[in-house]
């Protein structure tokens, strides 16, 4: 019994040792037994290694503790052999016994770290191989055979929709003859209805294959009439442009001079792209007198207030948005968790990226059916968006003056309580992954909490979880918890938006390995490996458009080892619970 409990203690003391020189909590050693779980509540995600020399994502040291963790393994070896020599020096028993124990510790704490080093080794193959998979291809409307820098280079039909800054048309390209033949034969269309989506395929065919594009004019009440003041005010609709749409006629040389830190947003499926944007006279579009002639200028409308000149955005056709969707569809609860992660998958990059939306509503996600009937969703509208590269995510909020971001409705707690001062800073990082968890309720079938009325509104600034209506209960369990968890008021116990998206894709695509008792860093390999090879070969035999595979090779596109961590630990938890 003594050598037993020799042999535990110094287990015990080897472990406890080399933990505190050697490791990182949270990565290594969460599988299979619970660990530091608050370190899924900070947001974003480690960097990345810079090569094949440099330290795995999430195993980092200090320089000076950096010996400790390189030579334990040695460490180990030396222990070992001087155990040996003692022993044949007529030691004690008990002597030996805790010497060989510590050693034993030493080892098993080395076999883990070379796990997590296979395990983060593996991930950055993984990613590496499906980032360049998962590049955009080329749209085959964003090309240099039209220039497309000029108003009068398109055909604009009936408009799309209008909101509090914008109006929308669709629009074809008169440089291609097959749509400007198709946009002549299908004459003059009716203006959308707001909440209404055509039912039937048929509706839709003609309308989006005769005016492929949508044109987005600004309304300029207050930038000025010179190109450079309408691009220097307007920047933030710029965020999501492609390289080629300021290569105009103003805009490369003016916006280089205006934007003042801002921020270019890199291609994703889930965010919009602008093709062109472009400077040019207001025109006297259909429904102008009627829906906003106050921005108009005097010369269009006696009593316009706008200027002569304005913005335009040249982006590609969405069917409808995401509120006029569920208004025509129903969802099943399998389809409407995939709508769900992609809007993560979207947020994600955006943090990534340094950016933060501030305005994400149903209204402005904008939807498009697939081959196979599934929607894809596309984060639109960045009017109100944060994307200075001088502060990043955190915002100084010095007054009441600050733009906190549009959508008061939901503003994330930490906004909308947020007080000035001489040091107040705003987090974005976690501020629309908490919308997102919002607009769960409308793709589950559910009113908005934040949009009811009477006792059935809630308002961010002061709801507490408990006020939070239950999801029904054929929304999968997952999902149900990762929706509370998203809406926490405290932003340090939110999972960020990649956690919260891998939560979804271990849930969507791993039940058989989330089912195993003992959860090991090899095994959640084994089963990237099988995906990774099926995946691949999904893409290639089965259609580009499958909804499921195109969210797959997302999920291995951004496969990071602390974060897959993360997200199953907060799993296994939730299943855990009573």
């Amino acid at each position: 019994m003594a050598v037993r409990q020799a042999l535990g203690r110094g287990l015990q003391l080897g472990r406890a040792l080399l933990l505190r020189f050697t490791a990182k909590p949270g990565l290594a050693y969460a599988w299979g037994r619970a660990g530091p779980a608050a370190a899924w509540g900070r947001g974003g995600r480690p960097g990345r290694a810079a090569g094949p020399g440099a330290e795995p994502s999430g195993l980092r040291l200090p320089g000076r503790y950096r010996f400790f963790r390189q030579s334990v393994a040695g460490l180990a070896a030396r222990l070992q052999r001087q155990f040996v020599m003692r022993a044949r020096g007529g030691a004690g028993p008990g002597g030996r016994a805790v010497f060989l124990a510590f050693g034993l510790g030493i080892g098993l704490i080395e076999e883990k770290q070379a796990e997590g080093r296979r395990a983060a080794a593996a991930c950055q193959e993984i990613q590496a191989i499906f980032t360049q998979r998962n590049k955009l291809v080329p749209d085959p409307l964003d090309t240099r055979r039209w220039q497309g820098f000029r108003l009068e280079d398109y055909l604009i039909g009936q408009s799309i929709g209008k909101g509090c800054s914008a109006a929308v048309y669709e629009a074809t390209m008169c440089a291609l003859p097959q749509y400007l033949e198709k946009a002549k034969h299908v004459g003059p269309l009716p203006e959308r209805e707001p909440d209404v989506v055509p039912q039937e395929e048929g509706e839709r065919a003609p309308k989006a294959s005769a005016f492929p594009l949508a044109i987005k004019m600004m309304w300029n009440i207050s930038a000025g009439s010179s190109s450079e003041a309408i691009l220097s005010t307007m920047s933030q609709e710029l965020v999501p442009a492609s390289r080629v749409a300021l290569a105009g006629e103003y805009g490369a040389v003016t916006y280089r001079k205006s934007k003042r830190g801002s921020k270019q947003l890199t291609p994703h499926p889930n965010i919009i792209r602008v093709f062109r944007a472009f400077t040019s006279s207001v025109p006297l579009l259909p429904g102008a007198l009627a829906d906003y002639p106050d921005v108009l200028p005097p010369s269009l409308h006696p009593e316009g207030l706008g200027h002569g000149r304005t913005l335009f955005l040249v982006m590609k056709n969405y069917p409808c948005t995401l509120r006029q969707y569920l208004h025509a569809s129903a969802p099943s609860p399998r389809l409407a968790t995939m709508m769900i992660l992609q809007l993560l998958e979207g947020v994600d990059h955006l943090v990534q990226q340094g950016i933060a939306h501030r305005d994400l509503k149903s209204d402005n996600i904008l939807v498009e059916l697939g081959a196979d009937g599934c929607p894809w969703l596309v984060i639109s509208d960045f009017g109100c968006c944060l994307a200075d590269g001088c502060v990043g995510l955190q915002l100084p909020f010095t007054s009441w003056y600050v733009d906190r971001g549009g959508n008061g409705c939901l503003m994330a707690p930490e906004v909308s309580t947020a007080c000035p001062g001489p040091r107040a800073v705003i987090d974005y990082s976690k501020a629309d992954a908490w919308a997102v968890g919002a607009i769960a309720y409308e793709i589950f079938g559910m009113a908005n909490p934040f949009y009811g009325q009477g006792r059935a509104h809630l308002e961010s600034r002061s709801y507490q979880e408990s006020q939070l209506p239950e999801l029904p209960q054929m929304v999968p369990m997952d999902a149900r918890q990762l929706v509370k968890a998203l809406l926490q008021r405290e932003a340090s116990k939110r999972p960020s938006a990649r956690v919260a998206a891998n939560v979804l894709h271990l849930s969507l695509w791993g039940e058989h390995i989330l089912a195993l008792k003992n959860l090991k860093l090899d095994r959640m390999i084994s089963w990237l490996l099988q995906q990774s090879a099926a995946t691949l070969l999904a893409n290639r035999l089965i259609e580009k458009s499958c909804l499921e595979t195109k969210l797959k090779m997302l999920f291995l596109a951004n496969l990071e080892c602390e974060a897959l961590c993360q997200a199953a630990l907060l799993l296994c938890s939730w299943r855990a619970a009573p």
